[in-house]
């Protein structure tokens, strides 16, 4: 399994969608947790395989946090000395194994870069789609930018940050990357929710790689063609790859997953990783 990835999530509870609603409609982060409840869309999540992984160089972590709650993480260390990160953000299932197993593999490739995988549910790992769509609906926003601002400065102010994730993960990889600011190397997003708006896009610091699957039913050619639209509008450098394929087509844990695409999908990830990291 070394197709990934990419920080590593993205959705919120019905509370917190309303209480981040604007005058023009909730936020994207809001519209995507929306789907966590979406029958159609957790019957397009089959339950990952059964697997246990033995870790291989990463640990899990407790770091604070500024809300006096410990965030965790698993942290894949580059053997050297490096200012050099990428923020990998879980999908819907939450922080498991195959996040750790993927943590890992994009290390090994990286070489001098330091890999941490974010637990945005606070040590709540999903089996079945039922118990996804619930703690995906419980996440509170406030609380996974914490966490976020958390990976940061633990990373430190010289950090060079790249950011990674599918999904829900694919989402919050671009909302990571904007919250990085002037820290932002590039963020990669697997059919995640973009943000639509145009304001916070021009506070954007790095390219953005997006990889879109053409039968996805949620983040479709519409949401696609927005994305591309606002990008241009706020003058950032976006780059398109649409599959032919569905939504979690590159999922590591999805039962399902296109082998031959995920594998292309991430030799484009890997690629664009390390050029923004050089």
């Amino acid at each position: 399994m070394k197709y990934l990835f990419i920080l590593t999530a993205l959705c919120i509870s019905p509370l917190s969608a309303q209480e981040n609603e604007s005058c023009c409609g909730p936020t994207a982060t809001a519209e995507f947790a929306s789907l966590g409840m979406n029958v159609l869309f957790a019957a397009n999540h089959l339950a990952p395989e059964p697997f246990v992984y033995k870790t291989d160089g990463g640990s899990m972590m407790e770091i604070p946090a500024a809300d006096k709650k410990n965030a965790r993480i698993f942290e894949v260390p580059s053997k050297n000395p490096t200012k050099k990160f990428v923020f990998m953000i879980h999908e819907w299932w939450g922080l498991n194994d195959y996040i750790k197993q993927e943590a890992e593999h994009l290390q090994k490739e990286l070489g001098d870069v330091t890999v941490i995988a974010l637990d945005l549910y606070d040590g709540k790992v999903a089996a079945d789609p039922k118990s996804a769509g619930e703690y995906m609906g419980a996440v509170k926003e406030q609380r996974v930018r914490t966490i976020i601002n958390a990976a940061i400065a633990h990373a430190g102010k010289d950090a060079k940050v790249a950011t990674i994730g599918w999904c829900f993960g694919g989402g919050w990889s671009l909302q990571a990357s904007l919250q990085l600011k002037k820290q932002a190397a590039g963020c990669v997003m697997y059919y995640g929710m973009p943000e639509k708006d145009l304001k916070k896009l021009k506070t954007l610091n790095c390219d953005v790689l997006g990889i879109f699957a053409g039968q996805d039913q949620w983040i479709n050619a519409k949401v696609v063609d927005a994305f591309k639209k606002n990008m241009k509008a706020a003058k950032k450098n976006l780059e398109v790859h649409v599959y032919d394929a569905d939504h979690a087509f590159a999922n590591p844990s999805n039962p399902k997953f296109d082998r031959e695409k995920a594998g292309e999908a991430h030799t484009l990830a890997l690629a664009f990783l390390k050029s923004r990291l050089q």
